[in-house]
């Protein structure tokens, strides 16, 4: 005879509220998307939003009001956390960039520091060609 799996007993994450006053937020623009990730000082990773998760699709991912939804969500989540104070970590060459911090500190972060940690590279990969348009 089969043995009878039970239905509805799916096992999850359970959602654990953490309280850090204090962390990091990585903002990574690329020319497609941006992705908004708030850690705690040691870097496991508390809130995460990008412009694809908040709804947005295709061209308009890349927008900067794309990427201010997205950091408008991240740091929601993490204030449900207990975050107050955020230094904050820029990579890449989007347009998201400053609009990314902004609605960072107009959904009510602190925001202590900004530093640009673009990896510049030594002369390594050959650059994409020109557009022709």
């Amino acid at each position: 005879m089969a043995t009878q799996t039970r239905s509805g007993a799916r096992r999850g994450r359970r959602i654990v509220k953490k309280n850090v006053a204090a962390g990091h937020a990585y903002i990574k623009s690329t020319f497609n998307n941006t992705i908004v990730s708030i850690t705690d000082p040691q870097g496991n990773v508390i809130s995460w939003a990008s412009s694809g998760h908040v709804g947005f699709k295709g061209s308009r991912k890349s927008t900067p009001f794309a990427a201010q939804m997205a950091a408008e969500n991240a740091a929601r989540k993490a204030m449900d956390h207990g975050m107050k104070k955020v230094d904050v970590f820029v990579k890449g060459p989007g347009s998201g960039r400053e609009t990314a911090i902004r609605s960072l500190q107009a959904a009510g972060l602190e925001v202590s520091s900004i530093s640009d940690v673009t990896p510049q590279p030594f002369n390594g990969c050959r650059p994409p060609k020109r557009r022709r348009v």
